[in-house]
């Protein structure tokens, strides 16, 4: 079986599916932006072929002719994928160019555009933030006065706080919309703790690992106030965000695919849709999932990719948090402190992208426990401030 990666090097963790598919007996190919000396030994050797494209994300015909090359020279492809939001549509043009299975363009305008995932939510009985198209500086008036403010003014396609603004006036909402920008989406602001509902499906839609986390904040709050960011998993997925979580996974039709829903959790204990990723969560969350239950999900999709599905059985045993820190903040705790004293089953301590750092922090120790109260302590030690 041919399996296709795109931009497999990156994030570092995802070459552990490159490892995966060819421990699977998988035929492994790979196209990217990067020379193949840049790949490293390790992932060089588990890939057949790659080809490098220098600039696949805007030249798509020279993509196209690089996936052509390889079918001449492997025969069909029967799987492509990235993991990366950033290549979604690439992956969905190649499928549909070649006649690949899996996720096409067409799917994009439920599982990328706001407005599409609004109409899923709402389908599988999820509520959701009022929210219109922009098309006129009359209309969104209208609806602010409909509505009430605060409002959000973000893109319809878009990952976490790319593109949003949040507005409180009906001055600052006509200076934010003039000129009005293609594809604005106007939406109620919506006050609540974030919380994900994450996991992975077979070929046939169920559902073979579920998990859940809890932010410290919105990303857009993060971003534009460089906060300090954690976030952690749930042990115990609440029985409300379980179900509207299952229910999402179905209206929106995920098969053979991570997925990654984002829910506002209101005071009230109920739970607003707020987006989906058809692709693992951000960051180094594929690792805390594995870390969570000893288990190793690059594996678990290896085999769902190549055979269809994959029986996994699975404990939650650990809460793991992801606990961020910026360059410019002077802390308690020095790095061999964090390693050594926190009383926690576990640190690890990777290398950050810095094409996360806006959001997931400078620098990141990942911590684990299996005392939610343990491990709220150490959180707080690594983000004490002097």
């Amino acid at each position: 079986m041919n399996v296709l990666l795109v931009s497999p090097h990156f994030p570092p963790n995802y070459r552990y599916f490159a490892f995966a598919l060819r421990a699977q007996g998988a035929n492994v190919l790979g196209v990217g932006d990067v020379g193949v000396w840049e790949l490293g030994d390790d992932l060089r050797g588990a890939m057949a072929d790659y080809v490098h494209v220098p600039d696949m994300y805007n030249r798509r015909d020279d993509l196209f002719r690089a996936v052509e090359s390889l079918i001449h020279r492997h025969g069909d492809i029967h799987r492509v994928e990235s993991h990366n939001e950033h290549w979604l549509e690439h992956d969905a043009l190649i499928r549909e160019k070649f006649n690949i299975w899996g996720q096409r363009p067409a799917d994009l305008l439920r599982n990328r555009r706001k407005l599409g995932m609004k109409d899923c939510f709402r389908n599988a009985g999820v509520p959701v933030a009022p929210a219109e198209l922009v098309t006129s500086k009359k209309q969104a008036v209208d609806f602010a006065k409909r509505v009430g403010f605060p409002l959000i003014l973000k893109p319809d396609v878009g990952v976490g706080a790319s593109g949003a603004k949040k507005v409180n006036t009906i001055e600052e909402l006509e200076a934010a919309i003039d000129p009005i920008q293609p594809d604005t989406v106007i939406e109620k602001f919506v006050r609540g703790n974030i919380v994900t509902y994450d996991g992975l499906t077979d070929h046939d839609g169920k559902i073979v690992f579920e998990t859940s986390h809890k932010y410290s904040a919105g990303i857009m709050e993060i971003v534009q106030n460089r906060l300090i960011f954690h976030y952690y998993n749930f042990r115990e997925i609440p029985e409300e965000l379980l179900g509207d979580g299952r229910r999402a996974v179905e209206a929106f039709g995920i098969r053979e695919r991570f997925f990654h829903f984002e829910f506002f959790e209101l005071p009230t204990g109920e739970y607003y849709g707020l987006e989906v990723n058809v692709r693992p969560p951000g960051g180094f969350t594929m690792d805390m999932m594995n870390w969570s239950a000893d288990i190793d999900l690059y594996n678990t999709w290896a085999r769902i990719a190549l055979h269809g599905s994959c029986e996994l059985e699975y404990e939650r045993k650990y809460h793991v948090a992801h606990v961020g820190r910026r360059d410019e903040a002077r802390y308690r705790l020095h790095h061999d402190q964090i390693m050594r004293d926190l009383g926690v089953a576990f640190v690890h301590h990777p290398i950050m992208p810095r094409l996360w750092a806006p959001v997931m922090g400078d620098t990141v120790y990942i911590l684990g426990d299996a005392e939610l109260s343990k491990l709220e302590a150490a959180m707080e030690r690594v983000e004490a401030v002097v």
